[in-house]
C-alpha cells in the first residue's frame, strides 16, 4: 500500500459521503419543480439520504480518529497545509450539523406524528422524541429556526466543497502533485 493514500474504507466512506452529499443538494434544489405528487417522496428520500450521510459521517470520522490520514506532500506551503485542516476541519463540523440540524427540524414539524419517517422506505426512522412532545408554539419556533440554520449551513458547505476541490484540482494540475489519486482505489501517487 502506498503511503500517501488513504485506505480503502477511507476512500469508500469519502465517496458516499461526497455522492450523498450531492444527491441532497440537488434534490433540495430541485423539488420546488416537481410535480406535486413527486415533492413528498423527494424530501423523504432527502431525510433517507441525509441520516445516511450522518452515518456514514460518524463511521468516518471514528475510523480518522483511529488511523493517522497519509502525510501531505513536504513541499506545500505552511498556509496550504493550515488552510487544508482548517477546511477538513469545518467541512467535518458540517457534514454533522446539515442532517442533525435536518433531523431536529423534521422531529418539530407539525405534521411529523402523522408522517412517519421511513429510511428508504424499509422501517421507520425515529424523530426525536423530546422535541414531538413540545407545545406547538415551541416546536414551531424549533422548526423555523433550525429550519434557516439548515438552509445557512448549506451556503457554507457549497464554498467549503468549492474550496476543498479547488485545493485538489490545484495541487494535481498546477503543483503537479498527485493529489487526486491519494483519494481514489488505484493509480500511482508518486
Amino acid at each position: 500500500m502506498d503511503e500517501r493514500r488513504y485506505t480503502s474504507l477511507a476512500i469508500s466512506l469519502h465517496w458516499l459521503v461526497a455522492i450523498g452529499i450531492v444527491l441532497n443538494v440537488f434534490l433540495a434544489l430541485t423539488w420546488e419543480y416537481y410535480p406535486d405528487e413527486s415533492v413528498r417522496p423527494a424530501i423523504n428520500l432527502h431525510k433517507s439520504v441525509g441520516i445516511t450521510v450522518l452515518g456514514l459521517a460518524i463511521m468516518r470520522l471514528l475510523w480518522r480518529l483511529t488511523h493517522r490520514p497519509p502525510a501531505l506532500h513536504s513541499g506545500y506551503q505552511k498556509w496550504e497545509v493550515q488552510l487544508s485542516h482548517f477546511t477538513h476541519f469545518l467541512l467535518y463540523a458540517i457534514i454533522f450539523a446539515m442532517p442533525l440540524t435536518g433531523w431536529i427540524m423534521d422531529s418539530a414539524w407539525d405534521k411529523a406524528a402523522e408522517n412517519p419517517m421511513f429510511l428508504f422506505g424499509a422501517f421507520e426512522w425515529p424523530r426525536i422524541g423530546f422535541i414531538m412532545a413540545m407545545d406547538p408554539a415551541s416546536k414551531k419556533a424549533i422548526h423555523d429556526s433550525f429550519g434557516e440554520a439548515h438552509e445557512y449551513i448549506a451556503f457554507v458547505l457549497y464554498a467549503l466543497v468549492f474550496l476543498h476541490i479547488a485545493g485538489a484540482l490545484k495541487h494535481q494540475y498546477f503543483d503537479k502533485q498527485r493529489e487526486l489519486q491519494r483519494m481514489w482505489f488505484s493509480g500511482s501517487v508518486e
